[in-house]
C-alpha cells in the first residue's frame, strides 16, 4: 500500500511542477521604479530657490523616475499661504456677516472652488469667503496639481496618495485621483471609500494600486480588478537611524527577495547622503539584474493541473496514516477535517504543510539517507502547497496563508507522536515509572524551549530576534538568498542525531527538534507573496549550510567523547 500511494505521489509531482509555470513567469523580478515621496523635498527645494519639478531633475540623474504626491490637508494650504482660513467671530469683528460657529476660507480661487464641492457639509459664501459649519483644517484637501503635471509632462511615473474621510465627496468631478496618475497609494490606514463607499470610490480609480509592506489597509481587496503593486518602505524615523548603505540594501532585498516594485523613498537630511544612498540602492538594484522603469501588476491565471496537486497531497495524507504507529488512520482524518474547517479553500495548501514534513521520519532510521528521505517529501510538499495556494491574491500578498503558526506547531507534534510504540499501553505505563533524572529533565525542558522561539519568532519583526542573530542575517543576505535559522538548525541536528551513538530517547529529542527546521521548509513557501526561485534558493541553503554544520559538529562530538572517556 505504501508503493501505491508513493506512485500516486510521484504522478502528481509532474503536472503540480508544470502548474507552477504562470507564477513564475509572473514573478520575473522587475521593473521597479524609485518613487521620491514630493512633499519630503519641498523643504529643499525652498532651500534652494528652486521649484519641485528642478529638484525632481536633480534627483532623475541618481536613478529617481518617480514622485508621489500624498494628498493635502487644508491646513497645509494655509500654512503655505495659498489660503487664509479664520473663524466666523473674527469676521464678524471686521463687519462682515459670518455666521456663528462656522469658519471660513478664501484665497487660490481654483483651489476654493474645488472645496466648494469637496465635503457632504453646507456652505456659506460671503463674497470671497466659503464658509463650513465645522473646523475643516483637518479635511483632505487635494493636490498640488500643477505641480503634479509638470512632473507629468517631465515623464516622471506619477503616484497620488488620497486621503479617505467620512465627509468628502467622491465626485468624479473632483480630481480625487488625477488623470495623469499611474498608480495610487492609499495614505493613513484604510482605502478611499472604506467601510460604505467602496464602489464609489473604485468607479473613480482607473490605475493600479499598492499594497504597502507592514501596513494593512482595510478596503484594499475591493480595489483587485484595477491591479495590485507591492510597494516598500521605510518608516522615516527608522531610517534615520541607518546609515545610506544599510538603508538602501533594505530596499533592495524588498526588491529582489520580496517582489516589490514601488520602493517609496525620503531623502536624508543632508544631501550627501542621500547620493549615497541612491548610489548604492541602484547599483544593488543592476548587480541583481532588476531593471528601473514602469512597473506592472503582476497578474496570472493559474494552471488547470493544479487541482492534481490534490491527489499528491491525498497520497501523502495516506502515507502518514499508514506510517503512524497508533490510530494512523484516524489521526490523518483528523488533519483533512481541520484544513477544511479551517483554510477553507487553502484547505489542500494548508494539509501539504502538515503532512509532508513529518513523512520522512516515518521510515528506516538509516543515517543520512532519512535526512535525504525527509528533505525529498518535503519537497514535494513544497510542489503541491505551491501549485494549490498561489492565486493572484496570495502571490501579490492580498490574502495570507491561513495556518502559518500551526505549520510550524503540527509537525514536530506529529513527529513526536510517531515516536510512541504501537503498544502505547505498555510503553506509556513505562514512560510513567520511569526514575526521572536532571538530564533528561534539562533536554524535554530545552525542546519545549526551542519549540516556543520557533512560533515567537515568527517573522521580521519578531521580538525575540538577538542583535547577533541580525548581524548574521545581513552578512549572510550580502552573499546569498538568506537561509532561515531554523532551517540551518534542523538540517545540522539530522548528522547529529543520525551518526552518533546516542540512547533512543536523546535520538528522538534531536530527532524532534530537527522537524521543527523541516517543518520551517513548508513555512517558508507558505509566504507566497515572495518569489518561488528565492524561496528554493532560500531552502537549498538552508539544507547545505545545515548538513556541513552537522557533520562539523558530528567531528567534534565524537572527539569530545573520546577525551571524556580518557
Amino acid at each position: 500500500m505504501r508503493a501505491f500511494f508513493n506512485v500516486l505521489l510521484l504522478l502528481a509531482l509532474f503536472p503540480s511542477l508544470l502548474a507552477l509555470a504562470p507564477r513564475l513567469r509572473a514573478e520575473r523580478p522587475g521593473p521597479v521604479v524609485l518613487l521620491l515621496d514630493a512633499e519630503s523635498v519641498r523643504e529643499e527645494a525652498r532651500v534652494e530657490g528652486k521649484s519641485l519639478r528642478e529638484v525632481l531633475e536633480g534627483y532623475r540623474a541618481l536613478g529617481v523616475q518617480g514622485v508621489a504626491f500624498p494628498e493635502r490637508f487644508l491646513k497645509d494650504w494655509v500654512d503655505e499661504g495659498v489660503l487664509l482660513y479664520r473663524p466666523g467671530s473674527e469676521l464678524r469683528e471686521a463687519g462682515l456677516t459670518a455666521r456663528r460657529g462656522w469658519y471660513y476660507v478664501k484665497g487660490e480661487a481654483w483651489l476654493v472652488e474645488l472645496l466648494a464641492k469637496a465635503y457632504a457639509l453646507p456652505t456659506h459664501r460671503l463674497g470671497e469667503w466659503l464658509g463650513f459649519p465645522l473646523d475643516v483644517q483637518a479635511f483632505p484637501a487635494f493636490y498640488p496639481l500643477e505641480e503634479l503635471r509638470q512632473a507629468k509632462a517631465a515623464g516622471f511615473y506619477v503616484a497620488v496618495r488620497p486621503i479617505n474621510h467620512r465627509l468628502r465627496l467622491l465626485d468624479p468631478g473632483l480630481p480625487l485621483v488625477p488623470k495623469e496618475a499611474d498608480a495610487l497609494v492609499f495614505a493613513g490606514l484604510e482605502a478611499l471609500g472604506h467601510p460604505y463607499r467602496l464602489e464609489e470610490a473604485k468607479a473613480l480609480v482607473g490605475v493600479p494600486v499598492a499594497l504597502i509592506e507592514g501596513t494593512p489597509q482595510p478596503g484594499l481587496q475591493a480595489f483587485r480588478d484595477k491591479g495590485i503593486l507591492r510597494l516598500f518602505s521605510l518608516r522615516y524615523e527608522w531610517q534615520l537611524t541607518l546609515r545610506p548603505e544599510e538603508a538602501a540594501d533594505k530596499y533592495a532585498l524588498a526588491a529582489r527577495e520580496r517582489g516589490h516594485q514601488l520602493l517609496y523613498l525620503r531623502p536624508y537630511p543632508y544631501r550627501e547622503d542621500t547620493e549615497r544612498f541612491l548610489k548604492r540602492l541602484t547599483a544593488e538594484l543592476k548587480a541583481s539584474g532588476i531593471p528601473l522603469g514602469r512597473p506592472a501588476p503582476r497578474d496570472f491565471a493559474p494552471s488547470p493541473l493544479r487541482h492534481t496537486a490534490w491527489v499528491g497531497v491525498l497520497a501523502g495524507l495516506g502515507l502518514l496514516a499508514l506510517g503512524l504507529p497508533v490510530y494512523g488512520p484516524l489521526v490523518a482524518f483528523a488533519l483533512l477535517l481541520l484544513a477544511l474547517g479551517y483554510a477553507g479553500s487553502q484547505a489542500g495548501a494548508l494539509l501539504a504543510a502538515l503532512v509532508f514534513p513529518v513523512l520522512g521520519f516515518l521510515g528506516p532510521r538509516n543515517g543520512l539517507w532519512m535526512w535525504l528521505r525527509t528533505l525529498g517529501y518535503a519537497l514535494a510538499g513544497v510542489v503541491f502547497l505551491s501549485a494549490l495556494g498561489s492565486t493572484p491574491a496570495t502571490v501579490q500578498g492580498l490574502t495570507p496563508f491561513k495556518g502559518v503558526s500551526l505549520t510550524l506547531l503540527v509537525p514536530p507534534l506529529l513527529v513526536a507522536y510517531s515516536f510512541l510504540e504501537r503498544d502505547f499501553k505498555r510503553a506509556l505505563t513505562q514512560l510513567f515509572q520511569h526514575p526521572l533524572r536532571l538530564g533528561e529533565v534539562a533536554l524535554a525542558g530545552l525542546a519545549l524551549l526551542l519549540l516556543a522561539l520557533a512560533l515567537l519568532r515568527r517573522g521580521n519583526d519578531a521580538p525575540l530576534v538577538p542583535d547577533l542573530e541580525l548581524k548574521l542575517r545581513s552578512l549572510l543576505q550580502d552573499i546569498m538568498v538568506r537561509p532561515r535559522f531554523k532551517e540551518i538548525f534542523g538540517h545540522a541536528l539530522f548528522p547529529l542525531a543520525l551518526l552518533l551513538p546516542w540512547p533512543r530517547f536523546v535520538q528522538n529529542g534531536l530527532l524532534f527538534l530537527a522537524a521543527l527546521g523541516v517543518a520551517s521548509i513548508l513555512n517558508t513557501f507558505s509566504h507566497f507573496h515572495t518569489p518561488l526561485t528565492i524561496s528554493f534558493f532560500r531552502v537549498v541553503n538552508g539544507a547545505i549550510l545545515g548538513l556541513l554544520l552537522g557533520l562539523v559538529g558530528v567531528i567534534l562530538v565524537r572527539r569530545l567523547r573520546a577525551w571524556w572517556l580518557g
